[in-house]
């Protein structure tokens, strides 16, 4: 079985092989060269193993990464997977393991650490992608509305709802080919994850005589799972917010040398057994691994008054959606895409696609268990059948696609399957500019892409155009502030000052004696710690706070007054936005010499967005992890972007040699001519 590899002029591999099997050995061996580091961290954060290496930092994770059973169920969803797919995902594992000792070499890290390359197990990339993902549906959020629930009372859960500000997001349109100037579709989108350096998206072409795609791949993971474009048909996707993770109050108890819970039918038998994390600078740690019928027990044990166990698909279901990733490889069609998916577990995206006869989808993919309204709210008694699983949502919601679509984690397509979803600005402001433009072509597509107005930026200002008896300073301040074009531009000087209000405000409502009750989270484990944070909980709900006056003793318009008074006294200079937004991309062995980050443009609720905590800090952790247009005319026409480079090798010439570009919003070309393309050996 023959393959090749060859590079464009950003160092993309781009890889051509006799078969599929053959192809996918390609991808794993290239992967392990570009991305050794990278992937062996996350192999061994889903095993709960990482600690050994990165220390104390790590123990949280692997702590939590033990308890709700990540590599057990990875073992159990491969177990089930058809043979076709195990014997593709396996020859993806063999190229892994062929290339993990060369790109090991290259990579400074492992000298730093003392790790070795490992070995992969066939299921391994299962594990990577439940790990990516097990806290992608936000399930700490119903601890946190437990929280709310338990001190301010069960009707100001709704206070906090991120229907404002919400903590994840991505975007995604679709143009169909009256609306573009090419005489195809086009389908643009950037998804927002937490920006890690080497980047969560790996740019790559897979072609056999089979197929011939290129698209964003997730590295470890064999395929092309989100973004992809084979000529003839191309998808995409965004986070459809859905809730389909449950939390359950557990009573736990010893007997006989076992351990019983509590369930609708009475006490019954919990798995359990004792595992070793291995600490780098520290003693060992012992984690009772706990399993009750609803799931795995991640908070508390049979020593406490509740413990909490998680029930998620993947786990019930043994199975995370895999058979849809050679299938997409294969596709043709939108009908091939929307076929493809019917495998599809984890996690519940919003999916769009489009082909070159003029096919469109716009549909929800993925397992969304059917039960009773509470569990999407607020953790549930185990004992209580009410709130057990009772089958699978079906058929998943789509809609018909009439000139255009956009997605943007709002609540629409996927409302009947989630809680919260994403406040609405992202998604009206791609609709206002697709609507107010024609003959789009795929260079075009970044003005969408960086657009940075702040749609809401509304209510803050409403409240501070409403305040009055401002000393001259604040007044000045308010003024100027209301003149302001709501521009989120790196270069602004209106949009620092309005962000420094909007964080005084924060701060003061998360200090407010109304909830002072919140303060003090309960004693859950640490990796749980962001969801119960007051100061953010209050910056991502501030729209909402302020527009709805929903905190009983909170004045708006005294925060908002106080905060304008605050900010026009400290205020020493005219400081701009990008001075304090900066990018601090997130690494597994950060560089403590590091400097300040780039400057961003952007915010959270701009279609540019580039998200801070505010009240916390200006800094931005999640972004644009990628950015990309398929053309549906013409493959070569299609554009994307990384905020790094193809290479996750510090010092590499490709390591961040798309950096500028990102920078700048623009997107760089796909080139698919091989005979422009540079023939490399598969080892070095």
């Amino acid at each position: 079985m023959n393959a090749g590899r060859f590079r464009d002029r950003w160092g993309v591999p781009h890889l051509r092989a006799d078969d599929p099997l053959a192809l996918a050995a390609a991808q794993g061996r290239v992967t392990a060269y570009d991305r050794a580091w990278q992937i062996e961290v996350e192999r061994h954060r889903s095993q709960g193993t990482s600690a050994a290496f990165l220390g104390v930092d790590a123990l949280d994770w692997d702590r939590f990464a033990r308890r709700v059973r990540l590599d057990d169920t990875a073992r159990r969803c491969h177990a089930a997977l058809d043979r076709a797919t195990a014997e593709w995902v396996g020859a993806y594992v063999d190229g892994v393991n062929d290339g993990l000792a060369a790109g090991a070499a290259r990579a400074p890290e492992f000298a730093a650490t003392g790790l070795s390359p490992g070995r992969w197990e066939p299921w391994t990339p299962l594990a990577v992608w439940l790990g990516h993902h097990i806290l992608f549906a936000g399930f700490p959020g119903k601890l946190w509305r437990e929280h709310v629930a338990q001190k301010l009372g069960p009707d100001l859960i709704g206070a906090f709802a991120t229907d404002g500000p919400a903590v994840a997001g991505s975007n995604g349109w679709l143009l169909a080919a009256d609306r573009t100037g090419t005489g195809g579709a086009l389908l643009a989108g950037d998804p927002h994850r937490f920006i890690e350096d080497p980047g969560v998206y790996q740019q790559i072409r897979l072609a056999c005589p089979e197929y011939d795609v290129v698209g964003l791949a997730v590295p470890g993971v064999p395929g092309i799972a989100h973004f992809g474009h084979t000529g003839p048909v191309a998808w995409a996707i965004t986070n459809a917010m859905a809730d389909y993770q449950d939390l359950y109050a557990e009573r736990l108890r010893r007997q006989d040398r076992q351990v019983q819970a509590l369930g609708p039918d009475g006490w019954q038998s919990v798995h359990r057994h004792v595992e070793t994390i291995e600490v780098a600078g520290a003693d060992p740690v012992e984690v009772e691994v706990l399993e009750t019928d609803r799931g795995p027990v991640i908070v508390g044990g049979p020593g406490d008054e509740t413990a909490i166990s998680l029930r998620y698909p993947p786990r019930v279901r043994a199975e995370l959606g895999f058979a849809a990733l050679p299938e997409l490889l294969r596709a043709r069609t939108v009908t091939d895409v929307d076929h493809a998916l019917r495998h599809w577990v984890e996690p519940v995206n919003v999916v769009q696609a489009a082909d070159t006869v003029g096919g469109l989808l716009h549909r929800v993919a993925g397992a969304v268990p059917v039960r009773h309204p509470d569990n999407g709210r607020r953790i549930v008694p185990a004992w209580d059948d009410a709130y057990t699983w009772q089958g699978w949502y079906a058929p998943m919601p789509r809609a018909e696609v009439a000139g255009r679509a956009v997605m943007a984690n709002e609540r629409g397509l996927a409302t009947p399957l989630g809680v919260e979803f994403a406040a609405p600005h992202r998604a009206r402001r791609i609709a206002e500019m697709l609507d107010a433009g024609q003959g789009w072509t795929a260079d075009e597509m970044a003005t969408v892409h960086t657009d940075t107005y702040l749609g809401s930026a509304g209510p803050l200002l409403t409240v501070l155009a409403e305040s009055d008896g401002l000393s001259p300073e604040a007044a000045a301040l308010r003024d100027r502030l209301l003149r302001w074009d709501r521009r989120m531009t790196a270069d602004s000087a209106d949009a620092a000052a309005f962000a420094t209000v909007r964080a005084a405000v924060v701060r003061r409502i998360a200090a407010h004696p109304a909830l002072a009750a919140l303060a003090e989270p309960p004693a859950y484990p640490e990796v749980f710690a962001p969801w119960l944070a007051v100061t953010p909980r209050v910056g991502y709900a501030l729209e909402h706070l302020i527009g709805d006056r929903v905190l009983p003793g909170v004045d708006p318009t005294a925060v908002v007054r106080a905060a304008a008074e605050e900010v026009a006294e400290a205020t020493a200079g005219p400081a701009r936005w990008g001075d304090l937004h900066r990018l601090a991309a997130w690494r597994a062995l950060p560089d403590p010499d590091a400097g300040p980050g780039p400057r961003l443009d952007g915010d959270h609720d701009c279609v540019l967005s580039t998200s801070s905590v505010p009240g916390v800090t200006h800094w931005c952790f999640r972004g644009p992890a990628a950015r990309f247009v398929w053309d549906l005319a013409r493959r070569d026409d299609s554009r994307w972007v990384v905020p790094l480079g193809a290479c996750g090798v510090p010092g590499d010439t490709h390591h961040a040699d798309q950096s500028p570009a990102w920078l700048a919003g623009e997107l760089l070309p796909i080139v698919t001519d091989w005979n422009r393309l540079v023939e490399e050996p598969d080892e070095h």
